[in-house]
């Protein structure tokens, strides 16, 4: 009773200080977001830019200093890079939890350029973050059904082009931009309906990755591909407040971005699709085994 007492009072007061830490980096965030904003001279946003990743840098090292310090996880890297932090870079990691996005940030943070993720329209209302977000020029985007773009055919581009937008902000910054390639978090009822091929993972979504590779392939200086591990069990945000989840394994690998994948056209292109789908399924073949070893293994070799 006591240990269940003891428990929630750490969520509660986790969950305070993640919101208060949240209110303390946003207020000035939002600040700088709209003088850089309205002063649209290229000097004034340079200055912007580098006040706002200082913001982002410090957010994300008090959310990193709770994670060490009000929780009993562990986490353990392996092929960890030296420091980037000039580059530009994709990043392609499988999706367990939505504790891999601080585990994520803890592990990148000051090491490479601020990561960013696509996020669906609707996450701009999230209370705090979504303004965040806005500011931090992370992109939306708005999903259709089949059902409405077989009604309006025009609607199965607009994807597309949000995401050239979007990378064409990109091309002269150092920046990460995040891919959680399933789709969705892991869970063992869609790794049924999908009839997976593999056996930590769901099949792995081409489309999006390869948009970002058609749109800035030649200046990105390499794909990071990371692979999360829970070993003991996952969960969310409370149940690593909760210290539920003891434990993450963390393995990276820096890779080149393919030559031939660069400056092709995933839409129109039917070969592209092809073989780029082939190499995705590889690189998951080699994700599929790499879990298998972590959880085989008590410490990352």
């Amino acid at each position: 009773m006591i240990h269940r007492i003891g428990r929630s009072l750490r969520i509660v007061g986790a969950t305070m200080l993640l919101t208060l830490n949240s209110l303390f980096h946003v207020a000035p965030l939002m600040t700088i977001a709209l003088v850089k904003a309205l002063l649209r001279f290229e000097p004034v946003r340079r200055i912007c830019d580098r006040w706002l990743m200082a913001l982002v840098a410090s957010w994300i090292d008090v959310n990193s200093w709770m994670m060490d310090h009000l929780t009993g996880i562990s986490v353990q890297v392996e092929g960890l890079p030296e420091p980037m932090p000039d580059g530009r870079f994709l990043m392609l990691c499988n999706h367990q939890s939505w504790v891999d996005i601080p585990v994520l940030q803890k592990v990148f943070n000051r090491r490479l350029p601020m990561l960013r993720f696509f996020l669906k329209s609707q996450l701009i209302w999230v209370p705090i973050l979504g303004l965040a977000w806005w500011a931090l020029d992370f992109p939306f985007m708005k999903r259709y059904t089949r059902e409405q773009i077989a009604r309006r055919p025009e609607l199965a581009g607009r994807d597309i082009e949000a995401t050239r937008t979007a990378c064409r902000k990109y091309r002269d910054i150092p920046v990460v931009i995040g891919a959680f390639v399933e789709g969705t978090r892991f869970m063992s009822e869609k790794h049924a309906a999908q009839n997976s091929p593999y056996k930590h993972l769901l099949k792995p979504r081409a489309g999006g990755t390869a948009f970002v590779l058609d749109a800035m392939g030649e200046v990105l200086d390499g794909i990071i591909d990371v692979t999360l591990v829970y070993p003991h069990g996952r969960g969310e945000l409370f149940a690593l407040f909760a210290d539920r989840i003891p434990e993450v394994r963390v393995n990276v690998r820096v890779l080149p971005v393919p030559p031939e994948f660069k400056g092709r056209d995933y839409h129109s292109d039917e070969t592209f699709r092809r073989d780029f789908q082939n190499w995705l399924n590889e690189l998951w073949t080699q994700k599929d085994a790499t879990i298998q070893r972590l959880l085989e293994h008590p410490d990352p070799a």
